[in-house]
Order: C-alpha cells, then structure tokens, then sequence
C-alpha cells in the first residue's frame, strides 16, 4: 500500500518524539535530584535509550522509520529510489523527513522536561541539566568527538542497510539492540548522538525553555553531534552500496 509524504511526515514526528521522550526521559531519571533511578548508571542510560528506539521505530512502522537524518542521508547515498512505498527519494521528501524527525525530537524534549519538571526546579549542576538534552564530550577535541560520531553513526546505518538483506525480520527489536551495543562499546568519549536531530532539536529546545538554572546551551560544540552523524550516515551508505 502506497504511503502518502503527509503520512511519512506525521509517522516521522510521533516516532521521534517517542524516542526523545523515553530517551532523555533515561537520562533525567539516572542524572536529575531526587528522582526514583538516581545514580543509575551509564548501563541504564544505554539500555534506556535502546529500549526508546525498539518503540519509536514501532511506533513509525509507516514511514519506514528513520526517526534520524543519518539514516535518511545513508538510504540517499545507498542509492535507494523510494524511501518506503510510494514515496521517492527526492529533495521535497527528504526535507519533509528532516522536518519530521526535527519536530519530533523538539516535541518529546518538551514532553521528558514536563514530565520532570519538579525534579528540573531542584538545584543540579548546569551542565547535568543539559546533559538531559544534549550531549558533551567527556575530553573535549572537536575533531576526534567527530569522528567517534562517524564512526558510531556508521555501525548503526551500516547494520540497518544491510537488514533488508537477511531473512530474519528482527525489526525493530535489532536495531534496538545495535544502539544499545553503540552505547556500550562507542558511547563514552561523546555520548553517542548518533542522530543529529536527536541532539540538536532538544538542545534547541534547551535555549527555549525557562529552566531554573540551566546555563548555556553549548552551542560550540553543537555542530560536533550534527556533522559526524551525517558523515557517518553518508559513508555506511556508500559501503552498503558497494557491497550489494
């Protein structure tokens, strides 16, 4: 059945949303005072933001669920004529997924920020309250951030490709699963964005919000979880292609 670009679009919006939701959601319950899984841990984080993903790309089943500009970049530079059924590659289509996943990654930081509001009104360090938000380096070096995002974006579009060739329709349950081995193995130097609408919609929506004593936005690095993602998208596209 052919999917219309108003379908794509809004399946795009509530699939991102959910991932943002749940997964900054993770992240303000391990980080923020007071909340019920405080001091988690990194390996709650992971399995948290994993668990995001399994829902959102249920959630987003229509439009082939991208839910991140990488993953649309790698299926353009794959070399791919139509993004699901009915709707082909193309610039309009493209940017009305950009607008999607941008708009829903907006919209669940808003939701993860009610959902915590209470918690964002307590007295935490500055950069704990945009880590809910965004990500930061632990060694900040703009260049190697960069590429520990290509390279973290590159395995999880890379596997993606390649799961339309293989008979085990795992679905959603795999790729949730790729992200949660992302996390574990790539994730400590930058956080893995591995999405740049996954960092740069809630950062944006971080510089909006009146939080009680949020700080800057960081702004300086936020190119870092923008460019690596999409290079990274770009090249397992490439490879994938080479491949077939």
């Amino acid at each position: 059945m052919d999917v219309t670009i108003g379908q794509v679009f809004i399946s795009e919006v509530v699939g991102t949303a959910l991932l943002i939701l749940l997964g900054a959601g993770v992240v303000a319950n391990v980080i923020l005072p007071k909340t019920k899984g405080f001091n988690g841990g990194w390996i709650v984080i992971t399995f948290g933001w994993g668990l995001a993903v399994f829902a959102g790309v249920w959630a987003a089943w229509r439009s082939g669920a991208h839910l991140n500009p990488a993953v649309t970049v790698g299926i353009i530079a794959n070399g791919q004529d139509q993004y699901v059924e009915g709707v082909d590659v193309n610039l309009v289509n493209t940017l009305v997924y950009f607008a999607g996943e941008m708009i829903g990654a907006m919209l669940g930081a808003l939701l993860a920020y009610l959902a915590y509001k209470k918690h964002f009104d307590l007295d935490a360090d500055p950069g704990t309250k945009l880590a809910v938000f965004a990500t930061a380096p632990e060694v900040r070096s703009p260049l190697w951030n960069v590429l520990t995002e290509v390279l973290g974006t590159f395995v999880l579009v890379f596997v993606i490709l390649n799961f339309a060739n293989t008979p085990t329709q795992l679905g959603p349950l795999a790729v949730a699963l790729v992200v949660v081995g992302i996390g574990l193995s790539l994730g400590g130097p930058t956080g893995y964005a591995i999405n740049p609408a996954r960092d740069l919609g809630p950062r944006i929506v971080h510089a909006l919000l009146p939080i009680k004593g949020k700080g800057s936005s960081d702004w300086s690095y936020a190119w870092v979880p923008v460019v690596g993602p999409l290079v990274g998208g770009a090249l397992a596209g490439l490879l994938a292609l080479a491949l077939a």
